[in-house]
């Protein structure tokens, strides 16, 4: 590693530096710079990845100014590699893998074949020697894990099908890194090597590898839950963090030291250990502040191991690499995806999330110059194409959608790439009429699609991924299965025979590109969706929607409405509060809208009792009017109970005794047949 770099140089802060202040100097000027780059990153609409690799760069020892201590800040990378290899071993699990396995294990091997094969040819084209021509493939073959999850993370697509695909793709690349990293120093150490030293250092190599695997499934299943678990219940907070952190670093530690395996993939094993216990969620959130910054940290690291002199020098070698890891492998596996039939949206998930290289080409890179194979200058290269390609992998997912359109508007592409994909029959349309289109069939609209069916009312579920559509199926409700937002789809939901237009999808780019195509098809629809911002509700009411539901903000009143409850407020008083929040919450619904989602949560409220109600006016000669109910005293008068208020056409549900009524209302009143009859003859002015 170190004959990568030139030698240190004084640096200007501070005239020469102490080397115990070195790595703190690097550590915090390193995150400065990080910071600025992001805020800069974000400002030009860039991913933050950017701006972290810019930041790196900037405090490295091959740019002006100050000069940070590389070696120590790619140690400090190890660890965030560790805490972003535990948290996706938190939520990943073994049947997840199982689930994907046909696509996901042949699909990853011959990946790496194709694309050792493919940078091999490269390298042979810039004049390389073999063994470094088989160094670069082997680089660029392997992608990063942990920018695929932030990517996938980032666009929204972690836990589609296409996601969790992708995921198990690499992690079965992680696993055969662990065969390269100790296949390497035997072909290419000093000395001639047989076939059977070969077979014989791969087998032990494997032995290792399933030796730790089946004592973190056997014996780390059960101890660490439990340890965790004491912890949590016996001793503070801060050592129950502390005991996650010891967990996810004393693994890989463990793993590297007495098994010969990566760090990364004893911090996975840990990851995966721990996320069956009770406390995974809690796991979780306390490892999610070390993970982030870590990552940050970790891409830092790679912006200071990038030499410009030596990229600029070598361009066009640098401009044909990026091609071949974002191009020629985007290629590769969508060709394996066409192969597999694992579908259209699927394959331009996985040939997005692994059109880039990251951390364990590094690490192959790093063994190829510890064995006199690759040179100072092949090794920046593959830096190089390793930190364009992540800067620019973000990118390429938004070609995910434009891309699907395109390829699925082609019969012949489509058959290709969906030939084995099991098909949902569309219900006949001749039967769609007064019904809900329900767009989306995750936890929000599966509730809606249950309630739908139980009053009986006809429901037709629109869903873009065949798994969750197959659920629905399964539930016994008709669905269409195809993406409202980016499709056709939506011209086979009848909406200008359907009643209502439910979008339950939590993407509000997508709710308002549905809600637009909607209005144009059925200009007098009703339409509901959810909003997570102010700024989407704003957008959603431009498109077309007519009523909105945020989340959180409802959440957060019923919240609120508990708390004061609990503190012996009036109800009257509480939905006053809740009237004033849901007011600020939906400004962009307007004052007929608010009136009218007031009004309908009054009647909601009393719905249940609506029907046992007596309503009388207030008339004009009555004596009582514009009298508080306490003034008037009609409980003690009459023996009847007001409990609600119509008054301008709203309702009112909470009375209390400082209500003042006005001839004209029409007072609901509860009680026996003769309270009620001396109760109207006081308000009626009789």
């Amino acid at each position: 590693m170190a004959a990568a770099f030139p030698a240190a140089r004084p640096n200007p802060i501070g005239g020469a530096m102490h080397g115990d202040t070195i790595l703190l100097m690097t550590f915090v000027l390193a995150l400065v710079a990080a910071f600025a780059g992001g805020m800069v990153a974000r400002a030009l609409r860039l991913p933050p990845i950017v701006g972290y690799l810019v930041g790196g760069l900037v405090v490295g020892p091959f740019t002006p100014g100050f000069s940070g201590d590389s070696h120590a800040m790619n140690q400090l990378a190890e660890v965030g590699v560790m805490f972003m290899m535990f948290g996706t071993g938190l939520h990943f699990s073994f049947k997840d893998l199982l689930e994907v396995k046909n696509i996901a294990v042949p699909g990853a091997i011959v990946q790496i074949a194709l694309g050792t094969v493919a940078g091999y040819a490269l390298a042979t084209v810039f004049g390389w020697e073999p063994a470094a021509g088989i160094m670069l493939g082997l680089s660029v073959s392997i992608a990063s894990t942990v920018v695929l999850i932030k990517n996938l993370t980032d666009a929204g697509l972690y836990q589609s099908r296409g996601g969790r695909i992708a995921t198990g793709w690499l992690i079965v690349e992680d696993l055969a890194t662990v065969v390269i990293l100790v296949v390497l120093p035997v072909v290419f150490g000093p000395g001639e090597t047989s076939a059977a030293d070969i077979a014989a250092q791969l087998a032990i190599a494997l032995l290792k590898t399933v030796a730790f695997v089946a004592l973190m499934l056997v014996v780390g299943s059960r101890a660490l839950p439990w340890l965790l678990a004491r912890i949590a219940r016996f001793c503070p907070r801060e050592l129950f963090q502390l005991a996650v952190v010891v967990i996810a670093l004393g693994t890989a530690l463990a793993a590297s030291v007495l098994f010969d395996l990566s760090f990364a993939l004893g911090a996975f094993l840990a990851g995966v250990v721990v996320g069956t216990s009770k406390l995974s969620h809690r796991i979780a959130a306390e490892a999610i502040p070390f993970q982030d910054l870590f990552s940050i940290i970790f891409f830092a690291s790679v912006g200071m191991m990038v030499n410009p002199a030596t990229l600029t020098a070598h361009i066009g070698q640098l401009i044909a690499l990026v091609a071949l890891i974002m191009v020629g492998k985007w290629l590769i596996n969508m060709a394996l995806g066409a192969l597999f039939s694992a579908g259209v949206r699927t394959s331009l998930t996985i040939a997005a999330g692994l059109s880039q290289i990251g951390e364990f080409s590094f690490i192959i890179g790093q063994a190829g110059m510890a064995l006199g194979v690759l040179s100072a200058d092949q090794y920046s290269l593959i830096l190089g194409g390793a930190v364009v390609s992540i800067a620019l992998n973000s990118f390429v997912f938004k070609l995910v959608d434009p891309m699907t359109r395109g390829i699925e508007g082609s019969s012949a592409l489509k058959r290709l790439y969906e030939r084995h994909a099991r098909t949902i029959e569309p219900p006949a349309e001749e039967g769609l009429r007064d019904h809900v289109v329900v767009v989306g069939y995750g936890h929000a609209g599966t509730y809606v699609a249950e309630v739908l069916k139980d009053l009986d009312v006809p429901c037709l579920v629109v869903e873009r991924d065949l798994p969750i559509a197959e659920e629905a199926e399964e539930a016994g409700l008709p669905v269409l299965v195809g993406d409202a937002a980016n499709s056709e789809i939506l011209a086979h939901a009848h909406l200008e025979a359907a009643r209502v237009l439910v979008i339950a999808l939590a993407a509000e780019g997508s709710a308002e590109m549905i809600a637009r195509e909607a209005r144009e098809i059925a200009p007098g629809l009703r339409i509901v969706a959810r909003a997570d911002t102010q700024d989407g509700v704003e957008a959603l009411v431009a498109a077309g929607v007519d009523d909105l539901v945020r989340p959180e903000l409802e959440g957060g009143i019923e919240l609120m409405r508990h708390t004061l409850v609990d503190l012996g407020y009036r109800p009257r008083q509480i939905q006053n509060y809740a009237n004033d929040l849901r007011e600020s919450g939906y400004a962009a619904l307007g004052d007929d809208g608010r009136a009218e989602r007031q009004r309908a949560f009054g009647h909601l409220i009393a719905s249940l009792s609506e029907l046992e109600l007596h309503w009388v006016t207030v008339g004009e000669r009555c004596p009582m009017a514009g009298c508080t109910l306490a003034g008037l005293d009609l409980r003690a008068r009459t023996g009847a109970n007001a409990v609600a208020l119509r008054r301008a056409g709203e309702l009112e549900v909470f009375l209390d005794a400082t209500t003042v009524l006005h001839a004209g209302d029409a007072v609901g009143l509860m009680g026996t047949a003769e309270q009620l009859e001396a109760a109207e003859a006081l308000l009626g002015g009789q």
